[in-house]
Parts: C-alpha cells; structure tokens; sequence
C-alpha cells in the first residue's frame, strides 16, 4: 500500500494546509510499502549498472531513475532514454541539449554515462542522491492524483531552488523557466500569459515573461522569487487563477447544458 496525501480544500487554502502538514505526510508517504520497495532495490543495485542500455532494460531501476526527474511516463520509451543517457550532456549536439525539456539533461548529468569513462552510479553517494530526488518526486505525484495544481506547485517551489543555483544570466534563467513544462506553466497562469503564448519566438516570449514579470511584482528577474514572500505571491497567484479558469469552464459547462435541456423542452413544444 502506499500512503495517499491528504489535500481537503483546493487553491491557496488547499496550499496552506499542505504546507502546514506536509513534513508528517511526506515521512508517512516515504514509509509506505511501495516506495520502500523501489528505493531498497534500487540503491541495492544501481552500483553494479555501467551502461545506459544495461539501466533501461532493468523496469524497476528505471522506474525509480525517471521518476526521480519527473519523467515517470517515458518508461517504456526505452530506446529514447537510452540515447539521452549515451549522449551525455558535453557535446553541446548531444539529444539532451537539444531538447527544450531540461529534465532530460538534467537525468543525464546526473547518471553521468555519455560524459565519464566511469558512470555516476558507481559513486557511493549516487544511490541515496537519486532515491532522495525520487521520493520527493513521487510525493507531489501522489499529492497531484488529488490535485494537479498543488503537485504543480509543489514541484515550482523545489525547482526554483534548483534553478536560482544554477550560474548563468538573468535571460538564462528565463529560459531554463521555458525549458521546464511543470515550472512554465505556473509562471504562465500567474502572469496571465495566454495559452497560446508558448507559439511565439522565443525572444518574443522572453520578453513577454520580463515584462509579465515586471507589471506584476516589479522586478523583471526570476532571481527575485528567492525572496520567500514573492515566490509565495507567485504561488498564490497561481492558484487562485487556475481555480478562477476551472470556475470559467464550469460555468460555461453548465451553460451550455442548460442551452441543451431549453432547445429539447422548446423541441419538445413543437413536436410534442
């Protein structure tokens, strides 16, 4: 059995209880059966693993290695995941530097097969730093099967500590807030970018991120959201815009059945 965490209420108030319980939730989440089973294997046998082709044909250590990195659905796209990890991420051509989606770099780099002569997996520390990455993960899962909006905000509020780490430049950063779906997405419904705003050049939505951004919180930056406060505003603006949007598509649901049942009673008039 795994441990299903509990989110009673939606948006911000869904949020604050969340965060208020999450320590006790996520430890009870890590203790259950089936997490304990996957990590236990795959710290047990991930040192003996030297090739990336050796990784995806074992199911269970991939399962554990993608879900650490949010790409739980690619498991059986074995052949793609192989590649990725061959590749390696120092040859500015290799597949995980050319896809918009950083996880897959990120699962490379870290893995280590396509850059070392000596894989990652064989450091001694590998296995708790992968299985910590995975429990973590696997909890806004769990959390996201209750309510999708707070696994998306759960998975910003650890991203962006990732991110705001990472040594690059102020548009860098912007772009690696594109190159991450889970992460782009709240900055796009906070800042009321429209939906069809990721088919646009991408300078022109670097743009309209900076100056989004800027209207909204005052700082054109993403550095600005290391400030708790702010990255709280960002969250809670998150929310209550995607419960107002789901609110939107509820009422305009319910429209258009009431539409249907009037056209069926004035048919009904007609031809009765």
């Amino acid at each position: 059995m795994t441990y299903q965490p509990v989110v009673p209420l939606s948006g911000f108030a869904g949020w604050t209880f969340l965060q208020r319980t999450r320590e006790s939730q996520q430890e009870a989440f890590e203790n259950s059966q089936l997490i304990q089973r996957n990590t236990t294997y795959f710290e047990e046998n991930i040192g003996e693993i030297k090739t990336a082709e050796a990784l995806v044909d074992d199911r269970r250590l991939l399962e554990v290695a993608l879900g650490a990195f949010g790409l739980d659905e690619d498991i059986n796209n074995k052949f793609f995941i192989q590649k990725i990890l061959e590749d390696g991420t120092l040859d500015p051509d290799s597949l995980g530097n050319r896809l918009s989606d950083k996880r897959y770099f990120a699962m490379a780099e870290a893995f280590g097969f396509g850059d070392f002569p000596i894989p990652n997996t064989e450091l001694s520390d590998f296995p708790q730093e992968i299985t910590s990455l995975y429990k973590e993960r696997q909890f806004e899962v769990a959390v996201g099967n209750a309510d999708t909006n707070m696994r998306l905000a759960l998975s910003l509020d650890r991203e962006l500590d990732t991110l705001l780490e990472e040594s690059t430049t102020d548009d860098g950063r912007w772009f690696l807030v594109m190159g991450q779906p889970p992460v782009r997405q709240v900055f796009e419904t906070a800042l009321g970018l429209p939906s069809s705003f990721g088919s646009l050049d991408i300078d022109l939505q670097l743009t309209g991120f900076r100056d989004a951004a800027s209207q909204r919180f005052g700082d054109a930056e993403v550095s600005q959201f290391a400030d708790p406060e702010k990255r709280e505003e960002l969250i809670r603006l998150f929310l209550v815009r995607s419960e107002i949007a789901a609110g939107t598509a509820s009422i305009t649901g319910a429209s258009a059945a009431l539409t249907l049942l009037q056209n069926a009673n004035i048919g009904g008039g007609l031809f009765g």
